[in-house]
Order: C-alpha cells, then structure tokens, then sequence
C-alpha cells in the first residue's frame, strides 16, 4: 500500500515551514496527543531526520482535567518511542492568570514552550493548528467585532519573546491529520473542552461551521482561511507604515514641531468652561491644509496606493516626548491608529488591556478635539493634547 495523500500533504507541510530555518538547534513540537499535534509530530520526526536536524517535543501539562499528568507523560513516553529528542513535560499553573479560562490557559502554555525552547535553544516551535482552527479563529474575530488585525487570525510565523513560533498545517485540514493518523495507527487522544458547549470555540466547531458549510459549501472554510490571509498581509503593510512614521529618534525636529499650532492659546480665547475657538472642526482644515482624519485624494494613484505624502516626505510624528497633531491628522486613519496604540503600548498601557475604545478616545484629540481633558488608559498612563501635541500627563 502507497503513503496516504495525509500523510503526504503534512509531511510537505513540514518540509516547507523547516526550510527557512537556520541549521542550528531543535525543533521542538507542542503536542497534546490530539490528532492534529500527534500528526504533527509524527510527520516533524521523518522530515526533521532526513534534513539531518534534531527534531524534539513538549507536552504541557495544564491541570485542568482529572488525570491530565498521567496523559502528559503518556505523550512524553510516545514521543521518545517515536524518535523524539528532547522531549519535556511541562507542568503549568492556569489560575490566577488574567482572562477567562481558555486565554488563561493559552498564555500560561505558551509561555511553558518559550522557556522549553530557550532551555533547549531550539530553532523554533511548531504548533498544530489547521484550516479549521483558522476558520474558526476568524469567526469568533467576527463575532467580538475585531478589526483587521483580529481577523487575520492566526499568522503562519510569529515571534514569542525571540522564540520563533510556526504553524506548518494551517493549509492542511482537520480530516486529513485524522485520516493521517489511522493510516499511521496512531490512537489520538480526545480532549473533552473541545466539546465542552461552555467555550465558544467548541460551539463555534460544533454548530456554526458545520452549518456553514451545509448552506455555503465546503468552500466556505477555505474562503475563511483565505481572508485572514489576505488581511494579514494587509495588517502587515499598514504596521509598517505606522512604524514608519515613528522610527524618528525622539527629540524635537523641523517638520510638525515647527507648524501652527491649532490649539496654542489665544488673547481672544472664550471662557475657560468652552471649547477653545480656534479648535479645528472634525472636517476644517488644519494649519498645514490637510483636514483631520482624512487623506488628499491626489496622493492616491490610480489603483488606490500612495503616491507620495507626509509619511514619503520625510514628515514623522513624534515631536519632543510627544506627537504632533498635525502630523498625526495627516496620516490616514488605519495608520493613524497603529501610530496611537504603538505610542499607547510605549508609554506603559499594557498590551492586553488596551482596546479600540482606548485608541479611539485618544484619535478623538486629534480628529474630534474640542477642549476636552486628558484620555486615561489601561496601567494609569494619561494622555493630553497641549500645544499642538498629544503628550503623556505626568
């Protein structure tokens, strides 16, 4: 009897992702004993020996479920079977992490497979999600109304405190790691949360895709992958043009610090207890001729792309400890955005618990500024706009 095409589809996954790896080091596979990460890591074990690298593997332990140490060690036993080394079973502590249970239990076991792969200085971590995972990723993106950045979902590759994570089988899906492991005899074990109707996720796989798929087709899955393709790659452009405009060093320069300044102090000002009269409207010009939140047509070619501007110019907008406003309303808003939460995340607000709302309150002191006091944020750092900048208060 021939390779099952499963087999053959994850092993070709694998080859792929390991190509672009230096040759120093492991790989390491995180591996429940599902279907999808036993796969993985049997397919890992094959191509890792024929390029003549060290292929390893981790099972994380998260104490959960009844048993879930005896089922780590399990795992760990197979994988040393299986020609795996190194191989760690890692015990975790879930409780008392921020979030629900399921993000509690993602960080605690992601942070377990950066120090394993630290210990071992491994070349990467390999991760088991598919189509599906990705499928079911941007749906539930969809339903807490994520933006761009939340609907590319899960990236093929991204880095975790230098760890390089990947995720070799998110174009391989969840029927051929099965089918690929009864061609290889393999017993995957079944976790109970994924059917556990008390996560979203698990009812999300249950019930909303299996009846996307009823009304919309097959097709339906990999037009879900297919589009957090295409929005990552879009995520990716935007974030550069955000970094862009705050590679500037700090400290002031010529090009915003040196404009009017739409909200400087006037003699003819109004009482202290009304917005300030020269506080440009959402849709007025600012001092340099561009109007707050919105971009010149004449710097779009005619396919929609920037044809020059500020951020081509040479224009930044950090100015001094701050940024300049008018830099900042010249920037169109997806940028803009990124520039906000980037500055938010440098000032101290903690990652997590910035949202949209917070970059929001802080785009309305540029786009809708009337007066109004300074934005708070996640971690106690506060934000004002003063003299044609938006500046941390201290």
């Amino acid at each position: 009897m021939g390779l099952a095409p499963s087999v053959a589809a994850i092993r070709v996954a694998v080859r792929r992702a390991l190509a672009g790896l230096p040759a120093e080091g492991p790989v390491l596979v995180a591996c429940s004993g599902g279907a999808d990460s036993l796969a993985l890591a049997v397919a890992t074990a094959f191509v890792a020996s024929r390029l003549g690298r060290q292929a390893g593997l981790v099972t994380v332990d998260h104490g959960l479920q009844a048993g879930s140490a005896e089922r780590a060690a399990a795992v760990a036993e197979w994988a040393g079977r299986a020609g795996l080394a190194p191989v760690e079973a890692v015990a975790v502590t879930v409780a008392g992490r921020p979030g629900g249970p399921e993000a509690a239990a993602r960080q605690a076991r992601y942070q377990a497979l950066a120090d394993a792969a630290r210990r071992h200085r491994a070349a990467a971590v390999l991760l088991g999600h598919t189509r599906d995972d990705q499928a079911e990723t941007v749906l539930l993106a969809l339903a807490r109304g994520a933006g761009p950045r939340g609907l590319s979902a899960m990236p093929a590759r991204r880095d975790l405190a230098g760890v390089p994570l990947l995720r070799p089988l998110l174009d391989v899906t969840r029927a051929q790691t099965r089918d690929a492991c009864a061609a290889l005899g393999l017993a995957p074990w079944q976790d109970p949360h994924n059917t556990d109707p008390s996560y979203a996720r698990a009812r999300v796989r249950a019930d909303v895709l299996p009846a996307l798929v009823a009304a919309l087709g097959e097709g339906v899955l990999d037009n879900l992958a297919r589009t957090a393709r295409l929005l990552a790659a879009d995520t990716a452009a935007l974030d550069a043009l955000a970094a862009a405009a705050l590679a500037a060093p700090h400290g002031p320069h010529s090009s915003p610090s040196d404009a009017p300044r739409s909200d400087a102090p006037r003699s003819d000002a109004p009482r202290s207890d009304a917005p300030p009269s020269d506080a440009p409207r959402s849709d007025a010009p600012l001092p340099d001729g561009s109007r707050t939140g919105s971009r010149p047509s004449d710097e779009l070619s005619p396919d929609g792309c920037w044809s020059g501007g500020p951020l081509f110019d040479g224009l930044r907008v950090r100015d001094g400890g701050g940024l300049s406003v008018v830099a900042l309303a010249g920037l169109p808003g997806a940028v803009r955005s990124r520039v906000l939460h980037a500055w938010a995340r440098e000032l101290g607000a903690p990652p997590g618990a910035l949202s949209h709302r917070h970059v929001d309150a802080l785009d309305a002191l540029v786009t809708a500024w009337r007066g109004q006091g300074a934005t708070a944020l996640p971690g106690g750092v506060r934000v004002c706009r003063r003299g044609g900048r938006l500046l941390p208060v201290d």
